[in-house]
């Protein structure tokens, strides 16, 4: 069966398209406009948060992306870019999934939240303020472990822990934060942002998006 994620511009499911690009699935690509919940009422017969992404594989269905981030890459990745239980890598690689989403995301969602998305009546510049804060400090980890000198998060080479934790600083540069990026971080992004996969996946969301003639988007092949 096909794969489908349902996906938005610039949003979560871009880590499981670059995913699918990375390991070289057939999927097809349900392209919808943010929030989908307000546009597409129609989605909530087949995810009932009403949220993105949403994959479905067979019978799979999963509604996180890190999860299904990680979900490829134990059922399709055959150990090239994830990394199998018995790999000494193995915990780094987990916890960096994870640490995409749980540490990095969430304080960005508040950002775009309280900066961005709200009326202007509504909107709380205090708090989008020190949630970027948070947002930055949050990097010190990994800004610690690009500084020894490798090219990727894990010593081993690229993996999709680069993807989960990579769409958080790809988040970043949309909303203006690269300048407030530490100077590793930024390096190992740009190499990232070089990798065919990654370049194939952009070009798809865009043409994507504007094929389903929703408005154009910022890309961050344009920043």
């Amino acid at each position: 069966m096909t794969i489908e994620l349902w996906h938005c511009s610039n949003a979560r499911s871009f880590r499981v398209l670059w995913t699918l690009e990375e390991i070289g699935l057939p999927y097809q690509l349900h392209m919808l406009n943010f929030p989908p919940r307000v546009n597409h009422k129609e989605f909530f017969q087949e995810n009932p948060l009403g949220t993105i992404p949403f994959l479905r594989d067979g019978t799979t269905e999963l509604t996180e992306s890190c999860a299904m981030v990680q979900y490829l890459g134990d059922r399709y990745g055959d150990g090239q870019v994830n990394r199998r239980a018995d790999h000494p890598e193995y915990g780094a690689y987990v916890n960096w999934l994870h640490h995409g989403e749980a540490t990095l995301t969430f304080p960005q969602t508040l950002i775009l939240r309280y900066g961005h998305f709200e009326p202007d009546e509504r909107k709380l510049p205090q708090a989008a303020a020190d949630y970027t804060q948070w947002f930055l400090a949050r990097l010190r980890l990994a800004e610690a472990v690009l500084s020894d000198g490798r090219s990727y998060l894990l010593t081993s080479g690229f993996s999709l822990a680069d993807i989960a934790v990579g769409y958080a600083i790809q988040l970043a540069i949309t909303i203006g934060l690269r300048n407030d990026l530490p100077p590793h971080i930024a390096a190992w992004f740009d190499r990232l942002a070089k990798r065919p996969a990654f370049i194939r996946s952009q070009s798809i969301e865009r043409d994507a998006h504007l094929n389903a003639g929703y408005p154009p988007k910022k890309s961050i092949l344009d920043t």
